[in-house]
């Protein structure tokens, strides 16, 4: 195919890609579900899990090899510029009224998904077509640890703000808890990543580089920003000058994470985080949200689907494993952190709640399964697995946390 012809036929896909996703997030919003979960579920949709089983021919001339290098790439610059976003949305201040309660919780949702990992490790690796053959029980237990552990940052956000709850005691222990969550599963996959198959040299590579580039930016960066703020602070606006300045940090600070040996959404994160906040961020936000929501994240959940085979859950046995990861990574993360919510002090419609919005994945379990397939962690069976898992659990956590909490404001009232 020549380039014209390339050009049609990625634009072809970004047609359908748009479309369905919008279609199936306001399918997902209609009954109650976040719109995240409809556009992760067109992802699979128009793989070979659906469309690819349905109408295989159809979808392959479609979906040509030739355009995978330019989905990848549209996908890598969306779930990229939507951790910037998330870190623009970070509010480091929610730490200082709950931050024991928040640790508790944080580190009981991490100690019981990282025990019951190396349990399932244990058994796990003995199964062909999950994670790669020279993988060590150390490396494939961190990553399912870290997987398992991780939660929907953003979704928690979202739900927080939606409900009004974020001056509560359920909304700020939520958030806190969820970001040290976070924070702490992404740097077990820093030391998952720098240590695997590199040696030792590229190990301590990624942790001091990615430590010393964190600090930077969480202590020097937004000082030296702040004059970017102050200047839109006053004019009301952003000049373009600034916008492709920003941009240009951006993707700086993406290479920079890649170099030291971690992955490029570490540095949009930590940039979003230390940019400082007011005018700026406002206008940062209304300028990339449309782009990277509508377009762009949409095409990381499609090359997400593209990779994952739900046919290859289809024998008893991986469909046994599927349904056992599942439930137990979901009692193992929703008891942990209603338990140490209730040993802090909270009630129990309060720390059922916590549990059922730290169980959610979302987004950011399939940003951290596609960083393992891409650097050789895990097979594509397993990748599977945790699709299912990322979707089942963010579906869930909604209804869940309606269910528990809307029962203590019934019992308030009567």
């Amino acid at each position: 195919m020549n380039t014209i012809e390339l050009i049609f036929a990625f634009s072809l896909q970004l047609l359908i890609i748009i479309i369905a996703s919008q279609v199936m997030g306001y399918l997902a919003k209609f009954i109650g579900q976040p719109k995240v979960v409809g556009e992760m579920i067109a992802g699979v949709m128009l793989g070979p899990s659906l469309l690819g089983f349905i109408w295989p021919q159809w979808q392959q001339s479609v979906f040509i090899e030739q355009t995978q290098s330019w989905l990848y790439l549209g996908a890598q610059l969306g779930v990229g510029l939507y951790m910037f976003l998330v870190g623009l949305e970070f509010n480091t201040d929610l730490f200082k009224n709950q931050l024991k309660s928040a640790i508790s919780v944080s580190l009981a949702g991490m100690l019981a998904p990282f025990a019951v990992a190396m349990l399932l490790c244990i058994w796990l690796m003995d199964v062909p077509g999950l994670f790669t053959e020279n993988i060590s029980f150390s490396h494939a237990s961190l990553f399912m640890g870290a997987a398992i552990a991780i939660t929907a940052f953003p979704m928690l956000a979202r739900i927080v703000y939606e409900r009004g709850l974020a001056g509560t005691a359920l909304g700020t222990l939520a958030l806190a808890a969820g970001a040290i969550d976070d924070a702490a599963a992404w740097f077990i996959l820093a030391i998952v990543l720098g240590s695997y198959g590199g040696g030792v040299l590229l190990a301590l590579k990624a942790l001091f580089g990615g430590g010393l580039y964190a600090y930077i930016m969480l202590t020097k960066a937004t000082m030296w920003l702040q004059p970017l703020a102050n200047n839109a602070q006053i004019t009301g606006k952003l000049s373009h000058g600034t916008f492709v300045f920003i941009l240009i940090l951006f993707g700086l600070s993406a290479y920079a994470m890649e170099w030291v040996g971690l992955h490029a959404v570490f540095g949009g994160f930590l940039l979003g985080v230390a940019m400082p906040r007011g005018q700026l961020t406002d206008i940062l936000t209304s300028r990339l949200h449309t782009i990277t929501l509508v377009i762009l994240l949409p095409m990381f959940f499609t090359y997400s689907g593209l990779k994952t085979e739900l046919t290859l859950l289809a024998s008893w046995d991986l469909l046994g494993i599927t349904l056992l990861i599942l439930l137990a990574s979901i009692l193992a993360k929703g008891l942990a952190c209603w338990a140490a919510a209730r040993l802090s002090g909270a009630d129990n419609p309060t720390a059922m709640a916590i549990g059922a919005l730290m169980n959610a994945r979302g987004l950011m379990e399939l940003i951290i399964i596609n960083i393992a397939l891409q650097h050789g962690i895990i097979e594509q069976g397993l990748f599977s697995i945790m699709v299912v898992m990322a979707i089942v659990t963010t579906f869930m956590a909604t209804p869940i946390f309606e269910l528990v909490y809307a029962r203590k404001h019934i019992k308030g009232r009567e």
